[in-house]
């Protein structure tokens, strides 16, 4: 089983990150990463996603030669999901829509904590593409940098803190979303101290891109 994840931002880190926690999710599965180096260094808004999904689509034959099972987007905001959908002969799913699948399966609302306030009608409008929105989905913007939450340190963790335990108590969700990739390596710090259930999306899609790729190769 080989899953490709393609980044598709240029940070060659944020690329490392997401790989690395995947793999500890599937320790069984082979996780590779493609970054999209022709796009801006972070999304924060949907022009910069439009931007990036040419080089998002370039790398999709690249992972297709690496003999993939199925293919991830690495973004929270799925750019370029449909495009890569329309170009590869594997499954190809994003870590968003993974989440919010997570959540639908958990039950009860939900709400998504993401970086800054440009992202959350992307995010709302995946949402309700997505046929979950009846659970009750709120999305809030923490107003923090995504190359930020990806280096981590003390003040960024207490913003995600509070921005979490904030989610619990104004939307009584059942769940939190973590809506950034760069907040995946922060999933365990983040669960000890808020207490919530939290989902990350990089954890989720190893998981169900695994199930999806044996389920289609099972027939």
């Amino acid at each position: 089983m080989h899953l490709v994840y393609i980044y598709p931002n240029a940070t060659e880190a944020m690329t490392k990150s997401v790989v690395s926690v995947a793999a500890k999710a599937v320790p069984q599965v082979k996780v590779t990463g493609l970054t999209n180096t022709k796009s801006p260094a972070a999304f924060e808004g949907l022009q910069d996603g439009a931007s990036a999904i040419p080089g998002v689509s370039e790398c999709v034959p690249e992972a297709q030669a690496m003999a993939a099972d199925a293919i991830v987007i690495a973004c929270f905001d799925d750019t370029g999901l449909t495009e890569a959908r329309n170009l590869a002969t594997c499954p190809v799913l994003g870590i968003g829509h993974f989440a919010y699948t997570m959540a639908s399966l958990l039950g009860g609302a939900f709400s998504v904590v993401t970086p800054v306030e440009a992202a959350v009608p992307v995010i709302e409008n995946n949402i309700k593409s997505s046929g979950v929105c009846e659970n009750g989905a709120q999305v809030r913007a923490r107003g923090l940098a995504v190359l930020a939450i990806e280096q981590g340190g003390a003040q960024v963790l207490d913003q995600l803190f509070r921005a979490i335990l904030e989610a619990k108590a104004q939307s009584k969700c059942k769940t939190v979303i973590l809506g950034c990739a760069g907040m995946a390596a922060h999933h365990g710090a983040l669960s000890d101290k808020t207490g919530a259930v939290l989902i990350n999306g990089v954890v989720a899609s190893a998981h169900l891109a695994q199930s999806t790729a044996l389920f289609l190769a099972k027939g």
